[in-house]
């Protein structure tokens, strides 16, 4: 399966951002869907994850309930509905998707990275 991350942009301090993780070459129903993130100079840290029908959501612990994963599988698509953003989220977020979701990087699918900055 392949993942499209999209949704990213600049954005103030305070601000929203929904990100989207469209899959092709196969449908997501089966998978576990996160988002992983890399800030410039930094390792990739675990942001949030759901489970193949939504039962499960995982989340990093920075976000202390400013972040919310989601998914439609009828529509093969994942979200991810970012709140209160600070300049410390500036970072490239990868779509990964797994047979299970877990808090680290055990991803067996990777999107290419969308781009989000959030500026002070």
């Amino acid at each position: 399966v392949q993942l499209q991350a999209s949704g990213g942009g600049l954005v103030q301090t305070g601000g929203s951002l929904r990100l989207s993780c469209a899959a092709s070459g196969g449908t997501i129903d089966n998978y576990a869907v996160g988002w992983i993130r890399q800030a410039p100079g930094k390792e990739r840290e675990f942001v949030a994850a759901i489970s193949w029908n939504g039962g499960v959501t995982l989340y990093g612990d920075f976000e202390r309930g400013r972040f919310t994963i989601s998914r439609d599988n009828a529509k093969n698509t994942a979200y991810l509905q970012m709140g209160n953003l600070k300049p410390e989220d500036t970072a490239v977020y990868y779509c990964v998707a797994n047979e299970s979701p877990n808090y680290g990087l055990g991803y067996r699918y990777w999107g290419q990275g969308t781009q989000v900055t959030v500026s002070s």
